[in-house]
């Protein structure tokens, strides 16, 4: 009985990733014609033109595919295009995997209608697993499809629009199944490295690198307490001392955080509702898989001379070696990066 209620569950699943996906594929117009329509509004048209740009950019200087993903534009009439579902164990930091047939294992299930995801929220919830659902903008069908740009993203400035544009085009560049972080530290930096480049192909100074410092510094606080549940929960206490220890962990990063806010950062209250918010294991999930090997990948671009085919070339010869020696190499890379 339960293989059957798990094989109609997974139809289900399919069956809305479908329906959605087609969906994105029938309401999409191309940018150019989007531009072109008098009814657009001229902010709009603006933005779509610049994100053109870009998108040219990404495969003439940054080496990217140079497909029609990101040509053409859907209007979503809501805030994200998918709501991601991540679960843990109630005493665990690792993720419930989700598992697919092209991009592998990940950390996160998602959904094209936030109800159904709550809604399986709800189901692993009742389990006992800690759940939390994320809304996100942007995603890449890794070149199965001809990626739109969505209204979803155009919440973003055009510095963040125009570097996600990088992101998912290295993701059909190169994707390793089953490694989410790798994935996402090389994305990540082919996002931050053309970004770099865009903008200075456009006359503009570096960005002001005083968000970034301080989303750093917020990450690095977060996977400290991750590092500290994991240590409770393999500690070997009972399930109440784990489940009031858990909580006083949770309750000691939140005073953390505020010293570390009114110390490096007086002034600055952006990430008070996530702190005050309810933190469980899941909620931690998507914290350092997107950017754990960002500083390897910088060490390798410096290796070939910042040249991006030379780049690519040595990112795949990682990709190809089986998992445990492919985090190898990336550490030893790690110690060298400033």
């Amino acid at each position: 009985m339960g293989l059957v209620l798990c094989a109609c569950s997974s139809l289900r699943y399919y069956a809305q990733a479908a329906h959605g996906q087609g969906e994105l594929v029938v309401h999409r117009r191309a940018v150019s014609a989007v531009v072109a329509d008098p009814a657009t509004d001229a902010r709009l048209a603006a933005r779509l033109r610049l994100a053109q740009q870009a998108r040219r950019f990404a495969s003439r200087h940054l080496g990217l595919p140079d497909n029609r993903s990101y040509t053409s534009y859907v209007e979503l009439h809501r805030p994200y295009v998918v709501w991601n579902v991540f679960a843990t164990p109630r005493f665990s930091v690792e993720a419930l995997p989700q598992c697919f047939p092209v991009s592998g294992c990940v950390a996160y299930r998602g959904w094209f209608k936030e109800a159904a995801a709550k809604a399986d929220a709800a189901q692993l919830k009742a389990r006992g697993d800690d759940v939390w659902i994320g809304g996100v903008p942007a995603y890449s069908t890794l070149g199965w499809f001809a990626d739109p740009i969505l209204s979803s993203m155009l919440s973003w400035d055009d510095d963040e629009l125009d570097s996600t544009i990088f992101h998912e085009l290295a993701h059909q560049l190169i994707y390793v199944k089953d490694d989410t972080a790798f994935n996402e530290s090389f994305a990540t930096f082919v996002q931050n490295q053309g970004l770099r480049e865009w903008r200075q192909s456009r006359g503009l100074p570096p960005q002001d690198g005083r968000a970034q410092a301080m989303d750093d510094g917020f990450t690095r606080l977060v996977l400290d307490l991750r590092e500290r549940l994991k240590a409770l929960y393999a500690s070997g206490v009972g399930e109440t001392a784990m489940s009031v220890g858990k909580q006083r962990e949770i309750e000691a990063f939140r005073k953390r955080y505020a010293r570390w806010r009114d110390r490096d950062w007086p002034g600055e209250h952006g990430y008070d509702a996530w702190v005050a918010a309810p933190i469980n294991n899941a909620r931690l999930l998507p914290f350092g898989l997107y950017d754990q090997w960002t500083p390897a990948f910088g060490v390798l671009f410096r290796r070939a001379g910042k040249q991006w085919p030379a780049f690519y070339a040595n990112v795949r010869k990682l990709a190809g070696l089986p998992q445990a020696r492919r985090e190898q190499e990336l550490q030893l890379l790690l110690h060298d990066a400033p």
